[in-house]
């Protein structure tokens, strides 16, 4: 008697095999390539670079040359490229012709006050425009921007009347009281907030029962610091090259150093050397300030341009 035979199991068929999958596109490989590798500049890169760091350099290499040489050496054919041997020479003149160490304390002053001032009061109301909420926010705000389409120009017989009854001609605070605040502050500290400052941060201040000073001092100003340095560094340099409004409210005796760089190089043929010397003491503490504020100038650019 035979075994009966095991049940076979049917086959099942094979699962039909797709079409081929498609090879990336030369374009998208070397994309994906480039991903995950550092770029690097190339030699035309730092070509363009160079030439634009001699460009901008040029001029005060420049200052510093012609306020080394003499004015006769300025007017050779051509010009020496090179410092010579008279710029403590130049310097001794430019402190005899004009009251240079007064001029330069008193842009200090001046420069320094309307910047602190000006970066206090263009945050505060940047922050007010940026994250609070009230009333005409947004026609208070048009209207600050509108007056930087007004020119100053039109407002010195205004501004010149009102100082003459405070009587404030010849006095430093006819130059900083008008320069505190600025629209132009205002407007680009607006900005920077709204970008920098999350409202969750401001709402959970709220929640733990700070007040609107609180929040400003604690919050505001601490992620504000890099734009606040921006606005810092334009804001002095402004007032430190402003002309045209110091030289109407204050006389020679009380000068700011552009005021007093206009009484340089006097006489029938300017001396060139002479007024390259003072201009070189007045651009020192601009440098100085650069310098002092550099890192978060670069710190603030980053954060503006590197978002996430």
């Amino acid at each position: 008697m035979t075994a009966p035979a095991a049940p076979t199991t049917a086959s099942r068929p094979a699962p039909a095999a797709g079409p081929p999958a498609a090879p990336p596109s030369p374009a998208r490989a070397r994309g994906a390539r480039r991903a995950g590798r550092t770029l690097h500049a190339g030699p035309l890169a730092y070509a363009i670079l160079v030439v634009a760091v001699l460009f901008s350099a040029f001029p005060f290499y420049w200052t510093i040359v012609a306020a080394s040489r003499s004015n006769a050496d300025l007017a050779k054919v051509p010009p020496a490229l090179l410092p010579g041997p008279h710029l403590m020479r130049n310097f001794e003149a430019v402190l005899e012709e004009a009251d240079i160490g007064k001029a330069l304390l008193n842009s200090l002053l001046v420069s320094g006050s309307i910047t602190l001032g000006t970066v206090l009061c263009c945050t505060l109301a940047g922050f007010a425009f940026a994250k609070l909420r009230f009333r005409g926010r947004g026609a208070l705000l048009a209207i600050t921007v509108g007056t930087m389409m007004i020119p100053p120009q039109l407002g010195v017989i205004p501004l010149f009347m009102l100082i003459a009854e405070l009587g404030w001609v010849n006095q430093l605070q006819s130059v900083i009281l008008p320069g505190l605040v600025s629209a132009f502050g205002v407007f680009f500290m607006r900005q920077y907030l709204v970008q920098s400052l999350p409202d969750e941060l401001i709402e959970a201040a709220r929640v733990d029962g700070a007040s609107t000073a609180r929040i400003f001092w604690s919050i505001v100003v601490p992620i504000a610091r890099p734009g606040m340095a921006v606005l810092g560094l334009l804001t002095f340099m402004a007032a430190w090259n402003d002309f045209f409004w110091p030289v109407v409210a204050l006389s020679s005796s009380e000068p700011t150093v552009q005021v007093a760089l206009r009484q340089l190089g006097g006489g029938y043929v300017h001396d060139q050397s002479v007024i390259m010397a003072g201009t070189l003491l007045g651009t020192l503490p601009v440098l100085v300030v650069f310098g002092l504020l550099g890192r978060q100038i670069v710190g603030g650019i980053m954060q503006g341009a590197v978002k996430g």
